[in-house]
């Protein structure tokens, strides 16, 4: 089979098609057919696949980490964690390191910064966190805890539609929830439906009826009244772009979701619940922040205030939560931002953890941040993360923040260092 056809079939309808596509490309690799890729010194604990929303099947994400060069990578789906166990098998297909966990929205109950803007653009009160490290037999817990929160967020997707419908009616085209958002979705298989899946099927639709270019332009500047900066109508009159879709999708999520948006009531868990639920299966929890946006790196956020001028009380409060780490992304952030959370964070003895919210297919899997002195210590923790998983999946009282660990060794910087051994062994 040629390489471009195994290379496809990495997104094949099923984890078995798509791990046995992967399992001949590697075999192109070990017989010396392929050159094997120059590895890096990067790490990425945040990559999307298809179980929310990305380009990338599970299979196809551990790949094309691989293809980066990259010795670790972590997925974190929204909301669901159903393809963490094809993502531990193309690991191990592909001779690479894997962490797995999840990302969810919760809802700040209890915090005095409640109706303050957390992480989150589209909503006050809701806050973006993570599960990092679920060891491999509490998968399913994590999963099972979700599902519920998962039908509820196709409620309010299904109302959200109904009001795109209502905005795009000068288009010519209606979105339908069941026939053309769920099919893009892996939902049946434990998946869940994002404001990306919603906005992708728009994009599709929109492109399919109007075309690429100037009328599909005018149509978002004139009917839809969104403000679209030049870097971003250059790309849409480019109609050769590669990855159009996805600038269009782009354009869309950076203006047009609080136009449809309904805000979330039952599909996310209280902050506690979460913190509670993330303990009890041996995990890490941590808060993702993202610090005041400027010019957004993605192109999917406008200039926006967040959690910066609150923050230095916030991560105290986050501690007393229960959370145990904060997220962040070097690359998004500007250098006062990144130094100031890593301060804060080493101030309330939090771990730190790094990712770079790799969701489409013009992102790079690779931070070149990590290069940088003041950001080697994230590959360390990447590594020690890796190690609590395997430590925790043998036995969860030896995990990271455990009871029994924290008592042998109650040093932050010592755990790291213990588990960082770990995670690099053979």
């Amino acid at each position: 089979m040629e390489l471009e056809t195994l290379i496809k079939n990495l997104n094949a309808k099923t984890a078995q098609q798509r791990l046995e596509a992967l399992s001949q490309i590697m075999e192109l690799y070990k017989n010396g057919t392929l050159p094997y890729p120059k590895t890096v010194e990067s790490v990425n604990n945040h990559i999307h696949t298809t179980y929310s929303f990305s380009p990338y099947s599970p299979t196809k994400a551990v790949y094309m980490a691989f293809c980066a060069g990259l010795k670790t990578a972590g997925i974190m789906d929204h909301d669901s964690i159903a393809g963490a166990k094809e993502f531990i098998k193309a690991g191990e297909i592909a001779g690479i390191s894997t962490t797995v966990g999840l990302e969810v929205r919760v809802k700040m109950n209890g915090s005095k910064f409640f109706d303050r803007r957390y992480n989150n653009p589209d909503q006050p009160s809701v806050a973006y966190v993570a599960c990092h490290g679920v060891p491999h037999q509490n998968i399913d817990k994590m999963q099972e805890f979700m599902t519920p929160y998962r039908a509820k967020r196709n409620e309010r997707d299904k109302k959200e539609v109904e009001k795109i419908n209502e905005l795009i009616v000068d288009s010519g085209v209606t979105l339908d929830f069941e026939k053309d958002v769920l099919p893009i979705s892996e939902y049946q298989n434990g998946g869940s439906v994002t404001e990306r899946h919603i906005l992708y099927a728009l994009s599709l639709k929109l492109i399919d009826k109007l075309g690429k270019g100037a009328p599909l332009v005018e149509f978002l500047q004139n009917k839809l009244n969104i403000s679209l900066s030049q870097k971003v109508i250059d790309n849409l009159l480019n109609i050769e772009k590669e990855y159009y879709e996805y600038t269009l999708l782009g354009a869309l999520k950076s203006d047009l979701v609080p136009k449809f948006y309904i805000n979330s009531e039952y599909d996310c868990p209280d902050v506690r619940d979460f913190v509670k639920a993330v303990a009890d299966v041996g995990a890490i929890s941590a808060y993702a922040y993202l610090g005041d946006v400027g010019e957004s790196v993605t192109g999917d956020k406008k200039a926006q205030k967040f959690e910066d001028e609150f923050i230095d009380e916030l991560v105290p409060e986050l501690k007393k939560f229960g959370f145990a780490a904060i997220t962040f992304m070097p690359t998004r952030n500007t250098e006062f931002q990144a130094q100031k959370i890593m301060r804060l964070a080493k101030q309330n003895d939090l771990f730190q953890i790094c990712g770079e919210d790799v969701n489409s297919p013009s992102q790079s899997f690779v931070c070149a941040a990590l290069e940088k002195p003041e950001f080697r210590h994230l590959i360390s923790a990447a590594w020690a993360l890796i190690g609590h998983e395997k430590a925790a999946t043998k036995n969860i009282e030896d995990a990271f923040f455990s009871p029994k660990t924290v008592q042998r060794m109650p040093s932050l910087s010592e755990r790291i260092a213990y588990f960082e051994k770990i995670g690099k062994a053979l």
